[in-house]
């Protein structure tokens, strides 16, 4: 399979660009994170911005399998799943940092892991490697489910 880098260098843009866009404007998330009472298992601040570059490599890697596919019908409907997941990951850290609103962001988290679970499905449909690649994204933020519970009982 030839690489076609246009496309590979776009669909590496978009997460790591929305992700970027939604750190910003989440504001000071770091230092809001490190003056929490935080759960057991709960990782070091400086872990959150190394994982969510990798995992925005791997979704960009996957997305971009899916664009180069030639199953058009099926590629569209996948890469429009895979567009709103974003979305949605884009506004948690909005609601859980700068609205501290806790409860929400737990409910809007389990909607990304059902929009995450959904869109693996589809990209499993075109490309199972795609698929594979969604799965340390699905596994964090299944985690992030746990810690987002815990600040929120707490």
């Amino acid at each position: 399979m030839k690489v076609k880098w246009k496309t590979l260098v776009i669909c590496l843009a978009i997460p790591l660009i929305a992700g970027t866009l939604s750190g910003a404007l989440a504001g000071n998330s770091m230092e809001i994170f490190e003056n929490m009472k935080k759960p057991p298992l709960s990782p070091p601040g400086w872990v959150f911005p190394v994982v969510w570059t990798i995992l925005y490599l791997l979704m960009g890697i996957a997305s971009y399998l899916i664009a180069v596919s030639s199953q058009s019908t099926q590629r569209i409907q996948a890469l429009r799943i895979y567009g709103w997941q974003l979305f949605v990951n884009f506004l948690w850290p909005v609601l859980f940092f700068q609205k501290q609103w806790y409860w929400f962001s737990f409910f809007w988290l389990v909607l990304l892991w059902y929009l995450i679970l959904t869109t693996m499905i589809h990209f499993g449909k075109i490309s199972k490697d795609a698929a594979k690649l969604m799965i340390p994204y699905l596994l964090w933020v299944t985690f992030a489910g746990y810690l987002n519970l815990w600040i929120a009982v707490s």
